[in-house]
């Protein structure tokens, strides 16, 4: 696994569903270059347990990351035709109808291995054929990129240990805060709260208020 922070996003162009129901072919990141910040988050699989809780979780703050304008994306090792099975079958029968994010179809892997989150010992040979062992499933994982296309948070979480969305909504915060004014943003920083100038004046500062 590999940490990606401050290294370029590796690209990527798949088929995805879209609101809820539509088929995309090319869905990129290169088209959110220049225009938005990017949370990408790798779930395992469709129709299982604890995924469908944090794509409901990220539906629900939809709006809070839409006014920070960032675009949020899904992405695992299904199938389109297997998000979209999943995104039509309602909430009592495990089904994720609602979700209107888009959600990758990284069936390939080549997603989940370029971002290093890919479950499963594998190799590829000289002809480019995967030969692997284990699940083959991404982690759960997530990277905000910011616009220049670079990474600026990674968090990765083994299957059982579904993530906190508010927690990546505030490192967003914390990303944009940085960006608008040049401060870095201490422990537990919030959106709204003093920050701290990155000098040992400012640490003096900071520390004296706590």
């Amino acid at each position: 696994m590999s940490v990606l922070v401050g290294k370029k996003a590796p690209a990527f162009s798949t088929k995805a569903v879209v609101n809820g129901g539509d088929i995309v072919q090319n869905y990129s990141l290169d088209q959110f270059i220049g225009k938005k910040t990017v949370v990408l988050f790798f779930y395992p699989k469709d129709f299982t347990f604890v995924c469908p809780t944090e794509l409901f979780a990220f539906q629900k703050k939809i709006n809070d990351f839409k006014s920070r304008n960032v675009e949020l994306i899904a992405c695992s090792t299904d199938s389109e035709q297997s998000h979209w099975g999943w995104l039509q079958t309602e909430k009592d029968n495990g089904g994720i109808k609602g979700v209107t994010y888009p959600i990758l179809a990284d069936i390939d892997k080549t997603i989940s291995m370029n971002y290093g989150v890919l479950f499963g010992d594998y190799e590829v040979d000289e002809d480019d054929n995967l030969h692997a062992t284990g699940p083959m499933i991404a982690f759960r994982a997530l990277f905000i990129i910011d616009k220049e296309g670079i990474v600026q948070h990674q968090l990765v979480n083994h299957l059982p240990l579904g993530r906190n969305v508010d927690e990546a909504l505030r490192m967003v915060d914390a990303l944009h805060h940085h960006e608008e004014h040049g401060e870095v943003c201490p422990a537990n920083w919030e959106k709204g709260k003093k920050a701290m100038e990155e000098s040992h004046e400012g640490v003096a500062d900071y520390l004296s208020n706590l």
